[in-house]
This record gives C-alpha cells, structure tokens and sequence, in this order.
C-alpha cells in the first residue's frame, strides 16, 4: 500500500491507500509527513521503482450492466478489472486514468455523451491495485461541479488519490506527490478542454491543458518533495492513431523542462506511439482500458498498461526499462479486460493475433523499439 501525500501552502498531508470520509473531509487516517512510514512491500530492491499508467476507464452502460449480472444484483466491476490485476499490483505506483464522473450509489447513471459512473468503478480500481487516478478530461463536468464533487468524495473513500479536477480554489492548489519507498513519485494532469453542453466551470475546476500551467505544476509538485513527476495529459484527436502536430509540439517542450520526467497520455480512444524525446518518454495514448461503445471498432478495445522503472543514477532519476502489456476488452459475454500477455486470455487466437500486430505496429512507430521499449513476451 503506498501513500499519497497532499501539500498545500508547504504543509504535507499523508493519504494511505484506506477508507475516508464520504462527506469530503480529509481521510481519518491522515497524519502529518514527519509521522510518515513506507508501508509494508512497498520498498522496491534498491534504488528503483516502477509505474504503472493505464488508459481510458470509460464506463459505458453495458459495463454496468455487466457490474450487475457479476454482482448478483448488485454492482460488482471487480471481476471487469481481474485480469490485469497481476500486471497493477507488482507496480510501486499504480495511476489510472478516470475518464467519467462518479455518482452516489443511486446513480443516475449515464453513458454517451455525458458520463455519470456508479461509485463502485472507484472499488474496483482500488482492489485492482491502483494508488492514484488522473481525473482531468473533457468528460470531467459531465455532471457538473456535483460530478466533480462525487467524484473525489468517492476515491478517497476508495482510497485513491486524484489530481486533475477540484472542488474549491484551494484544493486545486494541492500537490500529489506519492512515496513509493525509494522515491517520491509526483502527478499532475490535464485536458485539452471540455465537453460541450457542460456547466460553465469555475477555472480551477479542471485543468486546462497548457505548457506553461503544466510546467508550473509539475515545479510547485517537484517544490513539495517529489523526486520524479509524471504528467497525465488528456489530448489529441479520438480514433487517430498518429499524435497530431499539437501533441508532438507539446510534449517536446514539457519534456525539455526538468520538472516533468515521464507523460502518459489519453483521449483517442484507440493506442498511440510510445517516443523517447530529450532522453524521456512519452506515451502519447494508451487506448482505452475498460470501454464499451455502441459500435466497437475492434481497435476502441485494444489498450496498453505502460510500465516504467526508474533507476538512481548519478544524475537523478532517469526510466532504465519500458515496457507497454497490450490487454483487450473481450466483448465475451461476459465483457472482461484481459492482458494479452498472459496465457490464459480466452480470446480467440485470430483476434489475439490482431490485436497484438497492431498494437505493436502503432507503438513502435515513432522508433520507440530502437530507443528500448520492449514488451512482455516479445
């Protein structure tokens, strides 16, 4: 279990990976930073330490519907997420990607094209493994300042931490920053814009994508202790597999800064090239991980988890292996996320073969392969 320290105006707050309070306050089991304590199997061997980061978690109606038939009645999205469990588990910091608003548990629950999940998304994720969630997107107002609202509320109870989205000017202020042992691991995160039809938002609300506010952030969390920031960026132009000019341009100059170390980007919908810019690495779109569009593309249920270890060396923290673990929503019945790495996936053998050939086709386009990235079974 690792654990997410929130820092405002200098002062640290320590969120462990439990229970908090639904009403929105902080967790009950904060404690200041000097009380602080790396919690059980969460040190890596050495001076290393690896990140997980996931694509869209993108709750369409018939992933709740299933929810219901694997909870007997009731909502059970654990059995969605169980086969990648074993890949977000042994990461040291895991990080998902929250596309859609959280509701209470008597919903309304909505779909395409204004997203409102039930809370037990936020369940499902925790048991999986996952430490923090980015919540920056064009779907973040989906439901207004209350979908922002419920949503948080309903990841701190799950024990997650977010960042992207805020309830108040101040909130929005705090920094992520988690300890996963052998470093500090810090987050922001991002989007391009929102929907339209959305609420007029205040502009603290969400964070709008812009280098300079990017780098800020990523200063102000690097200021508050983190030794790596990773930026989650909410971008390009769904269904494109290419990285538009707009997105090359802008990892290129985040990633010339010190302050921003890795970017793992979102929003297509379908996965995108992996490229090592200024000796750093961009995942400019991990697909979607969990997603059911009323007409699937075959390619809008291929994904990435992208897996990162960075290794101490004389000149700080720098990533020595990455890694990309193709997984697929098999549309079953039942719909589940399998990894296509592992040997049992129950997807037919052409399917598998397709999916695998151009998901390792997409990612290695930018010369990714030459400058390192490798993938399980390959």
């Amino acid at each position: 279990m690792r654990r997410s320290m929130l820092v405002v105006g200098g002062v640290a707050l320590l969120v462990a990976g439990c229970g908090g309070d639904p009403a929105g306050g902080p967790p009950d089991h904060v404690t200041p930073l000097t009380s602080q304590v790396s919690a059980a199997g969460a040190e890596p061997a050495g001076d290393v330490f690896t990140v997980v980061a996931s694509g869209d978690v993108l709750i369409h109606p018939a992933l709740t519907e299933q929810a219901v038939a694997d909870g007997q009645g009731g909502r059970d999205f654990g059995p969605l997420f169980s086969g990648v469990r074993d890949v977000i588990e042994a990461a040291d910091l895991a990080i998902c990607h929250l596309e859609v608003p959280l509701a209470g548990p008597d919903g309304p629950f909505e779909g395409y094209p204004l997203f409102s999940a039930p809370p037990e998304v936020a369940t499902a994720l925790a048991d999986t493994g996952y430490d923090t969630c980015s919540t920056a997107s064009n779907h973040t107002l989906d439901q207004g300042p209350e979908g922002v609202t419920s949503t948080i509320e309903t990841l701190t109870a799950a024990g997650i931490a977010q960042t992207g989205a805020a309830r108040t000017a101040a909130e929005a202020a705090e920094t992520l920053v988690t300890d996963v042992g052998a470093a500090k691991v810090g987050q922001v995160s991002f989007t391009f814009g929102l929907n339209s039809g959305t609420s007029e938002p205040e502009p603290w609300m969400a964070n709008d994508l812009d280098v300079d506010a990017v780098l800020d952030a990523a200063r102000a969390t690097k200021e508050a202790g983190a030794d790596v920031v990773v930026a989650s960026l909410h971008w390009g132009v769904e269904d494109q597999h290419e990285p538009t000019d707009e997105q090359r341009r802008i990892a290129g100059e985040v990633l010339a800064d010190p302050a921003v170390d890795l970017i793992v980007g979102h929003h297509a919908h379908v996965v995108q090239p992996f490229e090592k810019i200024n000796g750093k690495w961009v995942a400019y779109g991990l697909g979607n991980q969990v997603a059911k569009h009323a007409e699937p593309r075959g390619t809008t249920e291929e994904g990435v988890t992208a897996r990162f270890r960075f290794a101490k060396g004389p000149d700080g923290w720098t990533v020595d292996l990455a890694e990309y673990v193709p997984t697929l929503v098999n549309l079953g019945p039942p719909i589940r996320l399998v990894d296509l790495t592992g040997e049992d996936t129950e997807v037919p053998a052409d399917r598998l073969a397709e999916a695998l050939a151009r998901t390792d086709e997409v990612v290695a386009s930018l010369g990714a392969v030459e400058d390192g990235l490798t993938r399980p079974g390959l």
